[in-house]
């Protein structure tokens, strides 16, 4: 008898085991400690198993600590490889949001009286104070 391989596309793999081949989480205990404090969802119900089975087309939902994923199973993981290799296990449905786009001026200023004040405000707010003389600078 042969063994079923894991590369038959209707074959089925542990849910942490996939999160992990995928380099969606970092490692195995960390996918099951995400999977049982309620931050997976597979087919929009919420799983607590961490031996949960996905298959292809299952789609996932995932609330990582910076951000919220959504992908789609294509294929089931046999290891944890290179990212290259680990992208094409999903397919991100993640909706993306339009970032408004800032000119490296805008990133550089800010405005007055915001943060740390500057050599020059610093030097005007030293003049008012009592006792302040120039000579002593």
């Amino acid at each position: 008898m042969e063994k079923q391989s894991t590369s038959n596309p209707a074959s089925r793999q542990r849910l942490d085991k996939w999160l992990f081949f995928t380099r969606l989480l970092k490692s195995r205990s960390l996918a099951q400690k995400a999977i049982e404090a309620g931050h997976v969802a597979v087919n929009d119900e919420r799983v607590k198993q961490s031996s949960f089975q996905v298959k292809v087309g299952d789609v996932l939902a995932l609330s990582l600590e910076r951000r919220d994923v959504i992908v789609r199973v294509l294929l089931p993981g046999e290891r944890r490889g290179p990212y290259e290799e680990a992208r094409l296990l999903y397919e991100d449905l993640t909706p993306t949001e339009p970032r408004e786009k800032l000119s490296a001026f805008d990133l550089a200023t800010r405005e007055p009286g915001a943060g740390r004040p500057t050599k020059k405000e610093r030097r005007e707010t030293d003049r008012l104070k009592p006792g302040f003389n120039p000579l002593d600078d």
